[in-house]
Parts: C-alpha cells; structure tokens; sequence
C-alpha cells in the first residue's frame, strides 16, 4: 500500500511569477494558452545512456528494493497521471505485484449504438431556419448589452448624483422637530456670532445654504426625470378624465328627464285616489265609536264573571280577567264616569285571590310531600299545581318557592325519625320504655342492622328528591314557558314591525302628508287589512259566561284601541308539561325576561338545597352513632361496604339533582382518613416484617400470584378475588411472567405487589381517599426502595438475618426485584390519575421521584457488580507476568471468576442486560491490563511476549464469547496495547 507524503521541492500544482491568473474572463484565447506551465517531472524515466544525465533524487524503479516511505517526495496518484509520459514501461506493475497487473484495451459497450452526423441531420433540418432567422434580426436590432449599457450609464449617473445627498433626507421618518435631526441638518455651529467671528459665520452659512440648494437641485432633476419616464401614463389619466365628466353630463340630464315623467304621472294617476282614501278614514271612526260602546257593555259584566270563576277556584282566570278589564279602563275606557269605582272593587278582589294562593299553595305542598313513599313518583294534580304557578307569577309572588323549601326540610326530618322508629321497633333487644331518646336506641344496634337502616333511609331520600324533582320540574317548565311565550311574541313583533316597514316603502313618502284630520294613508292601508272580527276575543271570552252581547259578524276591530299587552294575548301558544298537561298560554304574566331567568334558577337551585338537606339529614345520622368510637371499630370489609353504600348514594343523588353534594363525603372523609391510617400502618408493619426475614433466595411464584399479575391488562388494575376449593392446583413456577417478560423475585416482592393492588382497589371502592392513598403508597414505595438499599446495598442483612456475605446472586435478585416495581408505576400513576381532579395532578411527581430513586438503585447494584469484579481483576492482573505457560493462570482465573459471575446473574437478569454489565466489566479488565502491560513495557512489536499476550486475550475472549448469551458480544481488546515505537 502506498501512502507517501508529498515534499515542498516536489508540488503538484505549479506556481506562477506572474499575478495574473491562469484562466481570466475577457482575455484571449492565445493569451490563456500561454499561460499554462507544464507540471514538472515527477516520475522520471530510468536511466538509459549517460551517467551524468541521472536525477540526484531517488528512483522509484532502479532503486525499488533500497526504497523507504522516508524516501518518498511524491505520492502515487501523481507519479501515475504524468501528463508527459506518453508510454508508460509495461513491466511497471508486473515487475513487483505479477502478471494480473497488465493494460486491457476497453472492449465497446454492446447496448450502445454507435453515433454519427447522420443521427443530428434531422434536427439541423428543424433548426436551420429558425437559425437564420435569429442571424438576421440579431445583425438588425442592437443587443441587450448596448441597450442596458446606455440605461445603465444613465442610471448610475442619477444614482452618484443621489448619493451626494445625505441619507438622513431619505429617512422616511424625517422630522425637523426632533432635536437630533434639526442639529444634524442645521449644525448650531454656523449660526454661532459671539467671539468676532460674525463674517465667517456668515459665510458659513451660506455655503450652508448652497449645500441644501444644490442637494434641492438634483432632487429636482431627478423627479423631473421619473416624471417624463411616466409622462404616457398622465396623458392617458387626464384623457379618462374628460370621458367621465362626459358620462356624468349625459347622466344628469336623463335623471332629470325622469323625475318630468313621474310628476305628470302624479299629477293625472294619483290626485283622485286621495279622495277615496279620506272616504274610508271617515269610515273607519264611526266603527270605532260603534266598538267603544261594546267595550262597555263587556267591561260592565267583569265583577260577576269573577265571582262565578273564584267559586270554582280558577284562580288564573279571574286573575287574568281582572288584570285584561284593568288594562282596558286605565288605556281604553279612561275617563267615563260610570266606572270610576270599579278599578278600586277589582284591586281589592286581587288581593284577596293572592292570599288564596298562597294558602292553596302551601297546602299543596304539604300534601305532595308528606304522602306515603312507597307510591309513585308522579306529581299529584298537576292541573292544580300548573294553575297555581301560573296565579303566583302573574301576582309576582317570586318567592313562593322558600314555602316549598320550608316543607322539604320538615319532611327530610320526619324520614329520619320515621325510619328509626319503624326499625327500633322490630329489633327484640331495644327495650323503647328503658331507653327513650331515638340516637340512644340507635347506638344500641349492631352494625349490620345499623347499616339496613342507613340504606333504609338512603332509599327514603332516593324516592324522596325523585318527588320534589317532579314538582319541581313541572314548575320550572311552567316558567320556561312564559319565558319562551314572551320571547315569541316579542319575534312576532319584530317580524309585524319589519313587514309594517316593508308595506310602507312601497308608498311614495310624498303621499303621507296628503291626510285626513292628520293620519297617515298608511295608517288607513294597515286598518283596512285587518279582518273584521278579531277585536278584543280574549278579552270577550274571559267574560263569555255572563256577557249577552252578539259577537258575530258584525263586531269590527279596533286596532288604534288596542295596547300592546291585549295583542299580546291574541297569541294563544300550545305548550306541554313533563307530565303530559296540555297548556293553552293566554295569560298575559308581565314579568322580564331576567326576571323569568332569575326564578327559574332559584327553582332550579331548590332542587339541589333539597340534595344538600337530604345530605345533612344522613351527615348528623352518621354523626350521632360515630359519637362512641363505633365507626372507628369498623374492619377493612365494614368500611368499604360503608363507603360504596355512601357513594352509591352520593351518585345517585348526583344523577337526580344534577350536582355533587360535600357534605356527606366530607363526613365519611374524616373516618376514612383514620382508616386509612390503619389500613396503612397495618401493611408497612407487615412490609417491615417481611424485609426483617428476608433471605434474598429466589422464590417460587406461586399459581395465584401470577394469576394476580395477569389480572393487570391494558393498565387496568382489578383485584381477582381469591378462589376457593379449587380442584385443580397448578404447581409454583420460578418465574414471574410479566408482560412476556420473566422476573426472577422473592418472596416479599410478590406480598409488596399484592398489597400495591390493595392499595389500588381500595381507591377504587372509596374514592374521597385517593389522595391520602397515593400519599400512603408513595410512603411505601420508598420505603421498600430504601429499606431493601440497608440490607443488600449497605450488608444490613447480614447481622439481621444471618447471611454469611452478599453475593452477586443476590444483588442482581435485589436489581430484578426493583425493575419489577418500577415496571408497574407508570400503571399505579394512571390508575391513580383516572380518580384524580385535574388540580391534583401535581401530585403525581411523586412517581417520578420514586421512579428516579429506584433507576439509581438499580444503577448503584450494577455499579457494585463492576466494582466486585474491578477488584478482583486489580488484584488478579497486579501479579500478571508475560512468561510461559499460555495461558498463563492469572487469566484462567479471570475467566473461572467470570464464568461465576456468569453463572450467578444469566438466570436472573435479561439478556441485554447481561450484555451490558458484561461490557462494563471488560472495559475494567482492558483497563487493568492496559496499565500492567504499561509497567511491564509490553508492546505490539510483534515479539515473544506480544505473541504471548495475544494468546492470554484471544483465550480470555473465547472464555467470554462461549458463554450463554454473550457470543456476538464486542470485546474489543485491542486498545491495550502501546504504538509501536
């Protein structure tokens, strides 16, 4: 191989005296070509004559067996590419490397066709007139280059023009009242009289003065310059100019023909029909006074069409027929002498109706929640209760639901009692007459009838909040639909109002000043659109029962009359309750929308205070058998039936009244966290004992434990439960498969994993304490992670168990055991993140600490393993002597002391890992034995001891590579050796 290092006597590329280049754009041909040096002779002919025509340097033929890389001053590829040498000796290469290295001629490639002129002679044909033709115009128009050479000669010389100008002109935020510019345009300096110096002042002022005139100058030149480049386009923008002013003209006058047209049309069309249009206003005003006096005659009738309807308590009815009649004399009849009394008369029927009301209502309520539970949730007489919403919202008596809330909370009370009373009862141990308090005789239950009466009382308050959840439902539809009538009828109006519009601009403004008496014609247009009899029917029907008067064909409408609450009622709008009661809406119920919001709230609100009462009824039940210590006494099975009863309440409630109610959970909650205490302290204690016994041995897997970690699929962690009399019993394994991986553990690991799981479950079934439980297991976690470091890590089992040394079996044993745990946080965390608010997510970090304390354990084992083997190869490879037998024994017992430890963690540890640990220990024996081949001044010479030393390696690595597992690994033992010197 020939790699030489090129000489400074001795370059490639030769170096000219001349500065000029060898190739520069612009010159001649011929004078390129006399700038090209010939290279000089770098592999020189062998010598054929004279003796003092030799080279003084070396040749690499002649002298090819005295030949060294020392003596070299060119490298190959130069030697070879000689430009001069038109034949080269064809013994050059055979005369050294044999016969293989001779000239081959380039046989021609059999899928390429030969090529000739006559395979261009059809595109010449193409071309040869477009060729000419390109000749021809090329001799007639001038070239780009002059073309541009001339705008360009032009252009720069504007350009240097320009550049005199300073640059702080050009700013596009030039302003001289900012202080910098103003003293950098006009320096203070020229303006300067003081000292005698006003002459030369002066005249710097003015050369001053002639610099901004020259500077004014060529910008002036150079506009002037632009403008007359631009000159066809303002010709062309003030031609347009004239032509529009023409199209403006020819406008004008048809505009004006136009309007000539539409006055005589006025004039001979239009001037008659106004005559017809007063004739019908005219006609209009005697139906109006026609329909006044039956207005009379109905409002005359009100007072015993009231009585009739309060005897048969149609509250609504007569509410609505005293408010219509009120409407009516205060907009309509104001003034008339005969019923000046009668406004007085109805307002004080109107307040003897709301104090009917309300008693009706109250009574109501009462009735509806104290009847029987074992009924059907359906409300009782919702015709009743609708007409007794509808009369309490047209009164404004807004706060007719604190009655019902009232009689919510005597009822949830009455449950209670009700329910201890009816199970005191029939339990044979509670004598009543000895023990007279209800929470006396309640303490005195055990806690299996203790907790029938809690569901009891649950399924109560179940039934109980689906009542007042009807009620209230169809009294909250009752007011969403006096909410959606007004919002309907306030689109009515909108949409009458738009086509009133639309009608009107259809008629000439100029006609409305042409009137009767000062209407409009469209007034007359609108009235005479309107059907004849649909006046004042609402209103005619509410007094139906008692009026005489005919209301047929001949009754005319009076829509001047009519204010906008009795249009209003002319919309009856069909509604349907939850119940299924047909509603016909023709109360008008002056109440804003806001108002309407408000109260549907509140009624809304009232069905959560009723899941609040219902949850502080069963908050002082649960607090009144806690007062002797008695939940506190509850076992882990008691507890969690306790807490799934309250949180299959809490749920159910939730479902109904559409909100969480705290109040219950938060009583359970200070029981649970006392259970959680035990709960914990009872299995860190059980932990403790386990570590305390601990031998670190390999343990068997039990069927159970593994059908336990198969119970973990896709992140979900559910608890099987424990079989019992199982007729087949599987035999243990001695590994525990995980996710297709095999865990070799002990026993406490498998106890710790069960208990996770418990963990785990318990969250499941008592949700308020996820977060204490999380805390707990964190606890636990790194307790193991740090109890387990004090035995293994830190020979802590030694004194508490016994153990004579801690071996590498049962280090690697400690790291599998730590892998396992840390496998199954990320599942722990999600588990414990699906039961989580998103506020408590900050929580979750401590994971990630316990994952990072566990990965640096692990790490501090692998760690320890290396180091045992460092030391042993420090003190085995210390004593190494490059001398016979080979191989020598200090690296067979390296290779027994790593077939041992081999040995001790393949069962244990994965491959990978093995490998890895593996490569860490052969980087700590190419260490030691790079250091003591150092000291021992052993090199790669090709000697006796190198050949020695290559023997001890290549046996140590076939040791290693014939182990299980570790036959492609890369041992790579040649960085021990020294460079050769």
């Amino acid at each position: 191989m020939y790699t030489m290092a090129s000489s400074h006597s001795s370059s490639i590329v030769p170096q000219s005296n001349s500065s000029k280049p060898l190739y520069r754009k612009g010159l001649d041909p011929s004078q390129q070509l006399g700038l090209v040096r010939s290279l000089p002779d770098v592999c020189p002919k062998e010598p054929t004559g004279d003796s003092n025509s030799l080279s003084n340097e070396p040749s690499v033929v002649a002298d090819q067996h005295k030949w060294t890389i020392y003596h070299s001053k060119v490298n190959l590829p130069a030697a070879l590419n000689d430009p001069r040498l038109a034949k080269r000796e064809s013994d050059f290469f055979t005369k050294t490397w044999g016969q293989d290295f001779v000239e081959v001629d380039v046989l021609p490639s059999p899928y390429l066709p030969p090529i000739n002129k006559e395979h261009f002679s059809s595109y010449v044909q193409q071309t040869s007139l477009r060729e000419k033709n390109h000749e021809r115009w090329k001799s007639i128009c001038p070239t780009k280059d002059d073309y541009n050479r001339t705008a360009f000669s032009h252009g720069s010389k504007s350009r240097a023009d320009l550049d005199q100008v300073p640059k702080i002109f050009m700013k596009p935020d030039f302003a001289l009242d900012d202080s910098l510019t103003f003293n950098a345009v006009l320096p203070w300096s020229h303006f300067s009289s003081a000292g005698g110096k006003g002459s030369r002042d002066a005249a710097s002022a003015k050369l001053l003065q002639e610099k901004l005139s020259h500077y004014l100058d060529i910008v002036e030149v150079n506009i002037a310059h632009q403008i007359s480049l631009r000159s066809e386009a303002f010709f062309h923008a003030m031609t347009s100019q004239h032509e529009l002013q023409d199209y403006l003209r020819k406008t004008s006058q048809a505009v004006k023909m136009l309007r000539d047209k539409i006055s005589q049309i006025d004039r001979v069309m239009c001037e008659g029909s106004l005559r017809i249009l007063r004739q019908a206003l005219t006609r209009n005003n005697c139906i109006k006074v026609y329909n006044k006096l039956k207005l009379m005659a109905t409002v005359h009738q009100t007072q015993p069409t009231v009585q009739l309807l309060l005897s048969t308590s149609e509250y609504v009815g007569a509410l609505d027929l005293i408010a219509t009649t009120q409407e009516v004399l205060q907009q309509e009849l104001q003034g008339i002498h005969s019923f000046r009394h009668l406004g007085s008369q109805l307002c004080e029927l109107e307040k003897l109706i709301d104090k009917m009301i309300i008693a009706e209502f109250t009574s109501y309520a009462r009735t509806d929640l104290n009847r029987s539970l074992e009924e059907e949730c359906q409300v009782i007489e919702e015709e009743r209760l609708v007409s007794l919403v509808f009369g309490l919202l047209k009164q404004r008596k807004l706060d007719f639901f604190e009655i019902y809330a009232d009689e919510m909370m005597a009822t949830a009370k009455n449950i209670i009692k009700q329910c201890v009373v009816s199970t005191v009862s029939q339990i044979d141990e509670i004598d009543a007459e000895l023990v007279t308090k209800l929470a006396d005789q309640m303490r005195m239950m055990n806690f299996s009838q203790w907790f029938n009466l809690l569901q009891n009382i649950f399924s109560k308050f179940t039934v109980f909040l689906q009542r007042v959840k009807a009620t209230i439902n169809v009294i909250r539809s009752v007011v969403l639909m006096v909410l959606d009538k007004n919002q309907r009828i306030r689109e009515l109006e909108v949409m009458a109002a738009q086509k009133g519009l639309a009608r009107e601009s259809k008629v000439d403004n100029d006609l409305a000043y042409l009137t009767h008496e000062g209407l409009f014609i469209s007034d007359s247009f609108s009235e005479g659109e309107h059907p004849p009899a649909a006046t004042n029917t609402n209103f005619q029907r509410n007094a139906s029962p008692s009026s005489s008067e005919p209301s047929g064909s001949d009754s005319v409408s009076d829509p001047e009359c009519t204010t906008d609450s009795s249009s209003s009622k002319d919309h009856t709008l069909p509604s349907v309750t939850p119940g299924g009661v047909e509603i016909i809406m023709t109360e008008d119920i002056k109440l804003t929308d806001l108002e309407l919001g408000k109260i549907a709230n509140n009624i809304q609100e009232l069905l959560y205070n009723a899941s609040d009462i219902c949850h502080d009824r069963c908050v002082k039940f649960l607090l009144a058998r806690a007062k002797d210590s008695f939940l506190e006494r509850l076992n882990s099975s008691e507890f969690v039936s306790l807490s799934r009863s309250v949180e299959m309440f809490v749920q159910d409630t939730e479902k109904i009244c559409g909100r969480k109610s705290m109040s219950l959970r938060g009583a359970l909650q200070s029981q649970a966290n006392k259970f959680v205490n035990r709960f914990h302290d009872e299995r860190k204690t059980k932990l403790s004992l386990l570590l305390d016994n601990e031998r670190w041995k390999q343990a068997d897997v039990p069927a159970e434990f593994q059908d336990l970690v198969d119970s973990i699929t896709d992140g979900k962690i559910i608890l099987p439960e424990r079989k019992s009399g199982c007729v087949e019993e599987r035999k243990p394994s001695d590994f525990l498969t995980v996710d297709g991986q095999k865990y070799a553990v002990v026993g406490t690991v498998l106890i710790l994993i069960r208990i996770i799981l418990e963990y785990c479950s318990c969250v499941d079934d008592i949700p308020s304490i996820t977060t204490d439980m999380l805390t707990r297991l964190s606890e636990l976690l790194k307790y193991f992670n740090s109890r387990s470091c004090q035995l293994v890590l830190g020979a802590g089992a030694l004194q508490v168990v016994g153990l004579k040394t801690i071996t590498t079996k049962n280090l690697a044993l400690s790291s599998r055991c730590l892998q396992l745990i840390v496998h199954y946080i990320p599942v722990i965390r999600a588990h414990f993140e699906a039961r989580m608010q998103p506020k408590q997510y900050s929580m979750l970090r401590q994971f990630d600490h316990i994952t990072k304390d566990y990965n640096d354990h692990i790490a501090e084992i692998s760690a320890k393993l290396v180091s045992i083997m460092d030391s042993l190869f420090e003190k085995l490879l210390s004593k190494y002597e490059v001398k016979a037998p080979v191989p020598s024994m200090c690296f067979r017992n390296i290779c027994k002391q790593m077939a041992k430890m081999h040995e001790a963690i393949y069962d244990l540890l994965p491959e990978e890992q093995t490998q890895g640990l593996f490569l860490r220990i052969n980087t700590s024996c190419r260490r030691h034995l790079k250091s003591q081949l150092s000291l021992l001044n052993v090199i790669n010479d090709g000697g006796p001891q190198h050949g020695m030393v290559a023997a001890d390696i290549a046996f140590y690595t076939g040791n290693v590579q014939a182990l299980k597992g570790l036959k492609d690994l890369d041992l790579n033992m040649g960085e021990i050796w020294e460079q050769k010197r």
